[in-house]
């Protein structure tokens, strides 16, 4: 939930009486989105419908309900389908999630250019254009699917967070459809990894996720403030039990938009190198190093385009 926006840059955006405008940057495929954002039937923090996305946003204690389409080939159409904010902090605070979420503000081109004469993502960035890192702009949230996602296949994971956020998030009711959004630290203590355990939740993924939530209820984890120092935000997030270099380069890649992220452990990079390299085997972390070399300072745009190939294996 956001309480305050005043330290948000102003987006631009127009406006009418239903939906806000957003303008698209150039390099900017809302195709991916859809296909990024469809990758579970089971998701439960937001719906598609055709070409349009359903997002449900807690927003100074109002449920906003979004309706997210593309207008046209340079905007986005945002519409409040049931109540409107409030407030132009709160019409505000929507844009800047938005774009967060959906990657706006990043030079992408900056990436192309360093790229495009590159035998392995050459090829990647023609076929996936306009593909963008979507966020978790929630640290608690981008955490805890780290920490779920740890050891098990993509499927369980989503099972999991399905179960989480509806034991412990809130929903809206609309369209004869329940809407969600994540659940706050504060909503869970101790006595909520027995619960999690009865979710299937291993008991130390439990006691992870219940420990991260203290931190950010005590005011250990703020991301506001960690984003202006991100080698320190990335010790700070090693430090904690549970989160080890994978968790948190995922939590530097998907929520501080640390470019540089680079979770060099993680096993579907493998795997997408294996298949791009034509190996038997997949290639040694060193060998991974030396392969990211020339991509410095753009490891986390990719290793995205990596997972994305994924999808056409």
């Amino acid at each position: 939930m956001i309480t305050s926006t005043s330290d948000m840059p102003v987006t631009n955006f127009s406006q009418d009486k239903d939906s806000l405008y957003i303008p698209l940057p150039k390099e900017f495929s809302f195709q991916e989105v859809l296909l990024y954002l469809s990758r579970s039937s089971i998701e439960i923090l937001h719906y598609l419908e055709g070409e349009k996305v359903y997002k449900l946003l807690h927003v100074e204690e109002q449920m906003i309900l979004l309706e997210i389409s593309q207008k046209d080939d340079d905007t986005l159409q945002i519409r409040f389908v049931d109540k409107k904010p409030s407030s132009k902090h709160a019409k505000i605070y929507v844009v800047q999630y938005i774009c967060e979420w959906l990657d706006l503000d990043t030079e992408l081109h900056q990436f192309y250019d360093l790229v495009k004469n590159d035998k392995i993502l050459g090829t990647l960035i023609t076929r996936y254009h306009g593909l963008r890192i979507v966020g978790i702009p929630d640290l608690f949230e981008s955490l805890c699917w780290a920490v779920i996602g740890q050891q098990i296949n993509l499927t369980f994971a989503y099972t999991l967070k399905r179960r989480f956020v509806e034991n412990f998030g809130r929903s809206y009711e609309w369209n004869n459809r329940s809407h969600w959004i994540f659940p706050e630290p504060s909503q869970l203590s101790d006595q909520s990894i027995q619960q999690l355990r009865q979710l299937q939740f291993t008991q130390r993924k439990a006691e992870y996720i219940v420990g991260i939530a203290k931190e950010i209820v005590n005011g250990n984890l703020l991301k506001k403030t960690m984003i202006k120092d991100l080698q320190k935000a990335e010790q700070q997030l090693l430090a904690i039990r549970g989160v080890g270099p994978w968790t948190a380069h995922y939590a530097m890649m998907r929520c501080f938009r640390n470019p540089s992220a680079f979770p060099i452990g993680d096993v579907g990079l493998h795997n997408a190198l294996k298949h791009l390299l034509l190996r038997d085997e997949k290639p040694k972390l060193d060998e991974i190093k030396k392969i990211f070399m020339p991509w410095k300072n753009w490891e986390a745009y990719a290793v995205f385009y990596l997972w994305r190939s994924l999808e056409d294996v």
